[in-house]
């Protein structure tokens, strides 16, 4: 068994310990995970967008939802 030479590799890519983390942080606030991973834009979007649409007909969810999958799915740009 050997090691990964990446010591970021448990942090980057689908299903890593950070991208669960930035998912667990949009449970709580919608856009948080994004803001967590550094994407400032997408986070501001995740969240105005889920907080507009819950308050003024329901539909923020979807948006809540997104933004929770968004997070989880994300990969880093390489380099």
């Amino acid at each position: 068994m050997t090691a990964s030479t990446d010591s970021t590799s448990s942090f980057t890519g689908p299903g890593s310990t950070g991208n669960v983390l930035a998912a667990l942080a949009n449970v709580v606030v919608p856009g948080l995970g994004q803001l967590i991973q550094g994407r400032v834009l997408a986070a501001f979007l995740f969240f105005a967008s889920s907080t507009l649409l819950m308050l003024c007909c329901g539909l923020g969810l979807v948006f809540y939802v997104w933004a929770i999958v968004d997070a989880a799915r994300w990969r880093a740009p390489a380099g």
